[in-house]
């Protein structure tokens, strides 16, 4: 008798589950064809930008006035004399991003372990919807504030003679601005995460608050710290409204943050102004731009699954 109670029990349940199966249900079929389509779409237009990228590329690339080892190596960006060496427009906007990163990484950390371990739930609830808002201010905003604010800041504490009035400095400090709340939001996200045993258990052991989240949560926290960290980065290098208006023109390879330099992006959006016809050599130059963008662009996603996957802790 003991032995078919097991066995009603799971008749039962199986007829449970034949009875679940077999009803219909018409809004879940909805939302699943819906859902479908929308990542059959997402995947059609990635593919198809890469294409577009892709056949762009090649094209400029038939050129004979284009050597791709000229164009890897040549420190010359002037497309009206058939120079097209990309490393000046490659350091600006590796110089550009590097300073957004020096703003926005440390303070980005620091207000995330203060919202994490320190602020109090109402705190929490008004400051974080405030930082927040900064992610929504149009980058056009974060350009002009870099001209008309910070530049002259810039200039009247190093002085006017050192400090041009477009320059990667003051570019960069507004990118790092703008991305901030990006790297804050997710590094807090991460901090949250931690398990609060772990907490409890370095305050059982004499840990102060400050040593608990700097040596117990922030470890813990590491892979989405760096997650946050490369999607900043890859955030900050494809900016163009700020590096456009604040950082200036010209082609010249040089590592002065207080010169004007020409990013990648920025002569993207000048070239694509409509001062240079369609089908020609200098505006075909603008998707192999595009395309070495896109090649960080990935990599960096790339190099940010690793770390997650590298890093991540799991905590049951």
């Amino acid at each position: 008798m003991e032995n078919l109670l097991p066995e009603k029990h799971m008749e039962k349940n199986i007829q449970i589950e034949k009875a679940l199966r077999k009803r219909v249900r018409p809004g879940e079929a909805v939302i699943s064809i819906v859902l479908f389509f929308c990542g059959f779409l997402s995947v059609v237009t990635t593919l198809t930008i890469i294409f577009i990228l892709l056949r762009e590329t090649r094209l400029f690339f038939s050129y004979p006035e284009v050597n791709i080892i000229d164009f890897f190596t040549g420190t010359t960006w002037e497309p009206t004399i058939g120079k097209f060496g990309i490393l000046p427009l490659l350091s600006a906007t590796l110089l550009t991003t590097s300073i957004a990163m020096t703003v926005a990484l440390p303070l980005g950390i620091f207000v995330a372990v203060f919202l994490s371990e320190y602020a109090s739930t109402r705190t929490r609830q008004i400051l974080k919807p405030i930082l927040e808002i900064l992610a929504g201010i149009p980058t056009v905003v974060y350009g002009f504030f870099a001209l008309t604010f910070i530049t002259p800041m810039l200039r009247s504490i190093l002085g006017k003679d050192t400090v041009e009035i477009y320059n990667t400095a003051s570019a960069g400090i507004a990118m790092g601005i703008l991305i901030l709340p990006l790297i804050a939001t997710m590094t807090e996200d991460a901090l949250s995460a931690v398990p609060r045993s772990l907490r409890e258990a370095g305050y059982g052991l004499g840990a102060t608050k400050l040593e608990v989240a700097l040596k117990i949560v922030v470890p813990a926290a590491l892979s989405g710290i760096a997650a946050a960290v490369l999607v900043g980065f890859s955030r900050a290098i494809g900016e163009t409204m700020i590096v456009a208006i604040a950082a200036g023109a010209g082609s010249k390879l040089t590592v002065n943050p207080l010169l004007p330099a020409e990013t990648i992006t920025g002569f993207i959006v000048r070239i694509s102004g409509g001062d240079l016809s369609y089908d020609t050599l200098d505006y075909d130059s603008i998707y192999a731009l595009a395309m070495v963008l896109f090649v960080f662009t990935l990599f960096l996603n790339l190099l940010s699954q690793k770390v997650v996957n590298r890093f991540r802790e799991k905590y049951e």
